[in-house]
């Protein structure tokens, strides 16, 4: 959450993903889940003029074999904070939706917004429902709302831990002397877009008040494999081979997002990092912490 004067900044995080190092100096920071029937304390105290929403349980695999969690974090945090804003009217949110597990396989390649959403996973309903109450809210009540749908976010700093965040789990193990597995064939490709080019799209699209959904990928497709080569060669590990497991439940093959509706939303100076250019200051953010 951000307040108008001198955009002070107020976070709530339950950290059972994120860690407290990663704060910005100077936030004020209310360890508490979304869905805390008191969050409309925070609400009350603190009055935000931006509510950028990006708490969410994201591992497809949890969404899976429990979608009944999923969807207490991922649905009811999310009315939890809609009905927060409802009753004190924050200028904006930006939410953090999904570019990949919203549109499922049998869409247009590269997808642009206009696809009709067919999600695989809970997960993919979840954020896509998100999305359905955030337009509901916006018609029924004015609450503004942008929606980035995100490829597949990695950079220095992810969480290596869990099924979330395939280079982050393979730096990690890696570096750690340990082998990662491909899930599968290897061939799923996806659309991986680095973090700093994903808080820029934040900013702007905050600055600019957009509304709407927007895809927020690179248009670049990349398999698994692929990936792991890229990875491998980071570390100076060229030529050698990971090995491959079964493959994971609800898991799509393929996601690759046309984003020209945002880049010409933001303007020129909106550019992506290359994925290579990107896994190399992965890797070097990575290996200052072991």
């Amino acid at each position: 959450m951000y307040r108008a004067e001198g955009w002070a900044v107020v976070v709530v995080d339950n950290l059972s993903t994120g860690t407290r190092s990663n704060l910005p100096q100077g936030c004020t920071l209310y360890q508490k889940d979304v869905a805390d029937p008191d969050l409309i304390d925070v609400f009350r105290k603190h009055r935000p003029t931006i509510v950028n929403h990006h708490a969410a349980q994201v591992d497809v695999r949890i969404s899976v074999s429990d979608p009944l969690l999923d969807a207490r974090t991922n649905i009811l945090g999310l009315l939890n904070i809609l009905q927060c804003c409802r009753e004190f009217r924050p200028e904006h949110i930006l939410f953090a939706s999904s570019g990949g597990a919203i549109y499922g396989d049998d869409v247009p390649i590269p997808t642009p917004e206009e696809a009709a959403p067919q999600p695989l996973s809970p997960y993919g309903v979840a954020k896509y429902a998100s999305e359905l109450y955030l337009n509901c809210f916006q018609r029924e009540y004015k609450v503004p709302f942008t929606a980035l749908r995100y490829g597949n976010v990695y950079g220095p700093r992810q969480n290596p831990h869990g099924e979330a965040g395939v280079v982050a789990i393979f730096f990690h193990k890696l570096l750690a002397g340990e082998t990662p597995t491909i899930h599968g064939e290897g061939q799923q490709s996806r659309d991986y877009v680095f973090v700093k080019d994903v808080v820029t799209a934040n900013r702007l699209a905050t600055q600019q008040r957009l509304e709407g959904a927007y895809n927020v990928g690179t248009g670049v497709p990349t398999t698994v494999n692929q990936l792991g080569t890229l990875i491998l060669s980071a570390l100076g590990h060229e030529g050698r081979d990971l090995p491959h497991g079964p493959a994971k439940a609800g898991e799509q093959m393929r996601s690759l997002l046309d984003s020209s509706k945002i880049r010409a939303s933001l303007g020129k100076t909106f550019s992506w990092t290359p994925l290579q250019e990107g896994l190399i200051l992965t890797c070097n953010a990575f290996r200052k912490s072991f």
